[in-house]
């Protein structure tokens, strides 16, 4: 029998109708809550990012500005804004749009972020937070994929949990919640050997490598529950010789539904519900905030 697929389009929707309550409560007592992203230079994928995320922003009602900056911006002209932004009371939350032209350094701006503002989770003050479980605001990709595990209906606590990628911003904070909600965790990264020796073992298997294919039925443990972070675009010819382009995960999805119990597509998994945790962490943050002012 096919896997259930878990609809993240479905599972977005349902978030963003709690968040925009909250919102409206928000903004009613408090003031607006206003987004500020930062677009350096004119990279197409992220203004589209920024346009997106700009109308999911007023669909809920939070205030959104984006801050743009020219490919020329040196790394102290970056930092500078963000002091400003930090500074603003008015500005509750702040993402910086990746990735940024040649000679700037991610890190260094995003760890110059408050971490109160840091609506993605990624700087690495609310990196670190989260070995002690008690992140400020956590990665938003994570709290995705711990939130659509939870849809599945697995039972965390007790159970194999395999994660396939380890970047600092999706993979090990993943691990990290994982640990926290007493599943054991394994951790495979490139260096890991027979892969599959593991994955085969996962009662929960979550892929974040962003190489499409990677993992496979022989992968994968009967009825298990695997949440695909990847997204790769495929380019391709049609039966006219045309070129097409096609988004996948790192999960061979027609494969590996046949042998899961539950599975995510790409698209319309996890990335949705991720801009949805993103709006979650911009209400947090401006929650955060005044309580941090008591």
């Amino acid at each position: 029998m096919p896997a259930r697929i878990l609809d993240g389009n479905q599972i977005a929707a349902e978030i963003r109708n709690e968040v925009s309550a909250r919102i409206a409560a928000h903004t009613v007592r408090h003031g607006p809550i206003r987004l500020c992203a930062i677009l350096i230079g004119d990279d197409r994928a992220a203004r589209v990012y920024a346009d997106s995320q700009r109308k999911r922003c007023l669909q809920a009602g939070v205030q959104h500005e984006l801050v743009e900056l020219p490919a020329s911006a040196t790394q102290a002209e970056l930092l500078a804004v963000i002091d400003r932004l930090n500074a603003d009371p008015g500005v509750t939350g702040i993402m910086l749009q990746l990735p940024l032209p040649a000679g700037l350094d991610p890190a260094v701006a995003q760890y110059r972020i408050d971490p109160y503002k840091d609506v993605e989770g990624v700087s690495p003050a609310n990196i670190g937070w989260l070995f002690y479980d008690a992140p400020i605001l956590a990665p938003c990709t994570a709290l995705a994929v711990m939130e659509m595990i939870r849809r599945s209906g697995v039972e965390v606590r007790g159970a194999q949990a395999v994660v396939v990628g380890q970047s600092r911003i999706v993979g090990r904070p993943i691990s990290m919640f994982l640990t926290t909600q007493m599943a054991t965790v394994t951790a495979c990264h490139v260096a890991t050997r027979d892969l599959a020796a593991h994955t085969r073992q996962a009662d929960i298997l979550v892929v974040a490598v962003g190489r499409p294919g990677v993992v496979g039925p022989q992968h994968v443990k009967p009825g298990a529950v695997v949440i695909d972070v990847g997204i790769n675009t495929l380019r391709e010819r049609d039966a006219g010789g045309n070129e097409i382009r096609r988004t996948v995960g790192d999960v061979d999805f027609e494969a590996v539904r046949e042998v899961a119990g539950a599975i995510t597509p790409v698209p319309g998994g996890v990335g949705p519900v991720t801009v949805a945790m993103l709006l979650r962490n911009v209400v947090e943050a401006a929650r955060k905030q005044l309580d941090r002012r008591v």
